[in-house]
């Protein structure tokens, strides 16, 4: 099961808004059952987050390091759990995200190899400044060496962030999806703070 679920290539990811202080993340398979789970310590200087199998937390897949205490251009190390591998690491465009979600993708060198986008700089906007704003969802484009690799699509539920994924478009394979996979974790945390 552990390489089939970093094969799938339509997932569905969830955090409750209810849950205390919005901690626990799911991200399920096509025949709905759980591929991911993340349980997010609260109050951490420097984020630190593991990404297990399922619910019992038996069996770590990820860690997500932060470089960095509090920043918001912070950068994000991706490791695979099992081979102690750097998988890759996510860079956060700080400042350029106030008006439009933006992230860096890159190697296991630090080379920028891709980006992960909110899908308009004019439907960003929206979201952020007009009246009733929040009520559209979200949609990001990742790409790799400017190729489309993935869409992350957000449901509008006042109870639930939810993204579906599609990783569909990369039929070459050229994101590692255990770095997608982060990807779409640290949009649960991060992104979905403004919500």
């Amino acid at each position: 099961m552990s390489m089939v679920r970093y094969q799938e290539s339509k997932l569905l990811a969830k955090k409750p808004f209810f849950s205390f202080l919005g901690r626990k993340f799911w991200i399920y398979g096509a025949d709905g059952s759980t591929y991911f789970y993340v349980e997010r310590k609260a109050f951490k200087l420097k984020e630190a987050i593991k990404v297990f199998s399922d619910e019992s937390k038996s069996e770590a897949l990820l860690a997500i390091q932060a470089r960095s205490i509090i920043d918001i251009s912070a950068t994000y190390d991706v490791t695979d759990e099992k081979s102690g591998e750097k998988v890759g690491a996510l860079r956060r465009k700080g400042l350029k995200s106030i008006l439009r979600d933006e992230w860096l993708v890159l190697d296991d060198n630090d080379n920028e190899i891709g980006t992960i986008k909110e899908d308009s700089t004019a439907m960003a906007l929206v979201r952020r400044f007009m009246p009733g704003g929040k009520l559209i969802p979200q949609k990001y484009v990742a790409e790799i060496n400017g190729q489309q690799v993935a869409m992350i699509k957000q449901h509008f539920n006042p109870f639930m962030l939810k993204y579906d994924v599609d990783f569909s478009s990369d039929s070459g394979g050229m994101l590692d999806r255990r770095l997608g996979i982060a990807a779409v974790t640290m949009m649960l945390i991060i992104e979905g703070r403004q919500q």
